[in-house]
């Protein structure tokens, strides 16, 4: 009983999830505190092993928003990662097309096939679909390793950087590097805008109740193909950037190791996650040349990471970090 006049404090008073603009305003810190990083890392750390850990932060990036906002598991995202990375080499180096168009035409490379693949494989769900994914890019993998124009087993080799614009040249890694960062910046403020759009708040819903989407007349189908697309696009252009980085496009790129390797990145970094990719990707890379005199017990130390993630800390290192917090990463 109170007393008249006064109003009784709630109890139990539920809070309301955040907004999707709340959620952007809460990512500012983390995010200028990645700029800051990336900005002074190159005069400390190799450049090119800084590059690397870019275009597969990106790479992992560009497959969280199909896996983490969508839901869609894919096992043959390689095919465009490495697709893009051979048509992005031989656009360079046989083709003489300059830095900028190489690496557009990996882009185009990767939307080309993501519509492709994603029209064959959209119409089906769990794992028919991840196994069409995975068997596409595995008869792509074969297909790169007897066309001509790939080189084989010797891949692309020698592919020349050229120069930004026709006037600033890439030879210097310190240069590159700071390219191939615009590059990374802006595929990650993309994928920002797209999660945080209403198309965005539509594809959750579509991963969250794909049935109740329907009912409210969303095409989910149509939801999930540009997705994918949008998916594969940012994966050609993450394997476009690195063909003319590395100065090489191999078979390495296009086999399905590389796709078991973007899944256990964003698995391991944060599923859903914004920044949880890009943990998950300097860890790997980490491991990856850290341990490369071990040969073929770094895939051991790999399994190794997936199980103790999945045992220990489910959401990954920033789902976990993000729910200690109280504030999504």
């Amino acid at each position: 009983m109170t007393a008249p006049g006064v109003q009784a404090e709630p109890r139990g008073e539920v809070r309301a999830p955040p907004t999707a603009r709340e959620q952007a305003r809460s990512l500012r810190i983390p995010f200028a505190i990645l700029l800051v990083v990336a900005l002074v890392a190159p005069f400390f750390i190799y450049p090119v092993f800084l590059m690397k850990i870019l275009c597969f932060a990106l790479f992992a990036c560009a497959f969280n928003l199909l896996i983490g906002y969508v839901g869609l598991l894919s096992f043959g995202h390689a095919l465009f990662f490495g697709g893009a990375a051979y048509l992005a080499a031989h656009a360079a180096k046989v083709w003489g097309l300059p830095f900028e168009l190489a690496v557009l035409t990996g882009t185009a490379t990767g939307a080309l096939l993501g519509l492709v693949v994603g029209w064959l494989a959209i119409r089906r769900q769990g794992i028919y679909f991840a196994m069409i994914t995975l068997a596409l890019a595995q008869m792509f993998f074969f297909f790169c390793l007897r066309a001509p124009f790939t080189g084989g087993e010797d891949g692309i080799q020698g592919v020349p950087r050229g120069k930004l614009l026709g006037v600033l040249s890439l030879d210097s890694n310190l240069t590159m590097y700071f390219v191939v960062l615009a590059i990374f910046l802006l595929g990650f403020l993309f994928i920002f805008r797209v999660v945080h759009s209403p198309f965005g708040q539509v594809l959750k819903a579509v991963r969250e109740n794909e049935p109740r989407a329907v009912s409210l007349g969303y095409k989910s189908d149509h939801y999930k193909l540009i997705a994918f697309v949008l998916s594969a696009t940012l994966s050609g252009l993450a394997g476009g950037t690195k063909a003319i980085v590395f100065q090489l496009a191999s078979l390495t790129d296009v086999n399905w190791p590389i796709s078991g390797e973007v899944i256990l990145m964003v698995l391991l970094g944060g599923l859903g996650t914004m920044f949880g990719p890009i943990v998950g990707a300097v860890v790997i890379v980490l491991v990856e040349s850290y341990l490369a005199q071990l040969g073929g017990w770094v895939s051991v130390v790999q399994g190794a990471l997936f199980v103790v993630c999945v045992l220990a800390f489910r959401r990954g290192i920033i789902g976990e970090l993000s729910r200690a917090l109280r504030r999504p990463l």
